[in-house]
């Protein structure tokens, strides 16, 4: 066994050992912290794969973004969730059987694929970097500039949206008269 062999065993695990925790985490915020940790890992393990970009792209867009979004939203609407109730469903295990029965259809129909690394052969790469006409595709202005501004306004929508509804209600004596 390499020495790649064994990161990809160990972070693989780390993925799925935080994966089952964010699911299982009683705490909510424990929950989106596993989520960050399992999202990691799985940009590590596009960077084993040499899959630089989709690296960078796990870290800022899930990480950075999506998953620190989860945190902000838990930590300020925290005061909505005090509820003494437990939080765990009574049919966690319908859940369960349903996520085995998945992955054993998915083991059964991926042993039936023939192998794809034995019929592909070398395939030949344009002369110009993929990644330069990439990033030249996202930034052009006829190419996906439009949908990055409309997402990135999006995500601002929702941050202020968060913080509207962790805003505290204020009743002044004035407001109560002419309600």
């Amino acid at each position: 066994m390499t020495i790649a062999q064994i990161i990809f065993i160990a972070i693989s695990a780390i993925t799925v050992i935080a994966s089952i925790l964010v699911v299982a985490s009683r705490n909510l915020v424990h929950a989106a912290l596993w989520l960050v940790l399992s999202l990691a890992g799985v940009a590590v393990l596009f960077v084993l794969l040499q899959a630089s970009f989709l690296a960078v792209v796990q870290v800022v867009i899930y990480i950075g973004a999506i998953a620190i979004l989860i945190i902000f939203a838990v930590m300020l609407t925290r005061r909505v969730m005090r509820e003494t109730k437990p939080q765990v469903n009574r049919y966690w295990w319908i859940g369960a059987l349903a996520a085995l029965l998945l992955f054993v259809t998915l083991v059964v129909i991926l042993n039936q694929v023939p192998s794809a690394a034995s019929s592909v052969s070398e395939l030949p790469l344009p002369e110009e970097d993929l990644l330069s006409m990439l990033g030249t595709a996202l930034v052009d202005v006829d190419g996906f500039v439009l949908p990055f501004e409309v997402a990135s306004v999006l995500l601002l929508a929702a941050l202020i949206g968060s913080l509207v509804i962790a805003r505290p209600i204020k009743l002044d004596a004035e407001e109560g008269d002419e309600a």
